[in-house]
């Protein structure tokens, strides 16, 4: 194998796609402020799961944080 192998023996961990998308939501809904949105995902991930299900979570919101939002122009009409 040389340098730059791409080659990768380590098996990716499993991801619940659930908790992933779950997070997504989450992560969109709190960047919009909805908060009756945020309560109810929170409800449905709940206290009593592992900490593979909160990290799939966490790595969903992530995934939406990193995206930049987008600039809002000024309303130069109002007058």
């Amino acid at each position: 194998m040389g340098i730059f192998s791409r080659k990768n023996n380590d098996p990716e961990p499993a991801r619940n796609e659930e908790m992933v998308e779950l997070g997504r939501d989450y992560a969109i809904a709190k960047r919009h402020r909805d908060t009756k949105a945020m309560n109810r995902i929170m409800r449905q991930v709940g206290n009593d799961k592992d900490m593979t299900d909160l990290s799939d979570f966490r790595a969903g919101q992530e995934s939406y944080d990193s995206i930049p939002p987008i600039p809002r122009g000024r309303n130069n009409r109002r007058r």
